[in-house]
């Protein structure tokens, strides 16, 4: 079974320390330009988001590549460049909905979220547990409860206001 990366949304604490872990995994340098994960700050909700590739199973970037330089790793379940391959045409960026496809601007090359090879330093390091590495059917039962809890403290917020009129 594949394994996924969840993010919890309300353990970030937006410390940034998986953009260094990743770009240092991936790179040897700890620089968030050429992190595979990227910090999303949300200033009117004070949240941190992290984001990464999704691994989507109908991926827009490997159906706009041109030179076919974009492949599922089934044994991972995640989609792999290929360097060999690509010619840097950026179209896989503009094609991905979560904006997840990133350019090193060192390397001159697309990056993105390839699972560390099957252990994502990401989760591994993150000291809150904001980003987890797990099962994509225990991953799909944590986001409903986390869904559910929204719901709750929402609704627990409409009862306030409605009390107050």
């Amino acid at each position: 079974m594949s394994k996924v990366l969840v993010v919890d949304v309300d353990k970030c604490t937006g410390c940034r320390l998986c953009e260094a872990v990743c770009s240092t995994y991936n790179d040897g340098v700890s620089n968030p330009a050429r992190s595979r994960v990227k910090i999303v700050r949300f200033e009117w909700d004070g949240l941190e988001v992290p984001t990464m590739c999704q691994q989507c199973q109908d991926a827009a970037c490997m159906a706009v590549c041109p030179v076919k330089a974009l492949t599922r790793d089934e044994e991972l379940g995640c989609v792999r460049v290929n360097y060999e391959i690509c010619i840097g045409c950026r179209i896989c960026m503009t094609a991905c909905p979560f904006g997840a496809m990133s350019f090193d601007p060192v390397a001159e090359k697309v990056i993105k979220c390839e699972f560390c090879d099957g252990n994502p330093t990401c989760a591994r390091m993150c000291e809150t547990k904001a980003i987890q590495y797990m099962e994509a059917s225990m991953a799909d039962m944590v986001k409903r409860r986390q869904l559910g809890a929204a719901i709750f403290r929402a609704m627990g917020q409409a009862e306030e206001e409605f009390t107050r009129v």
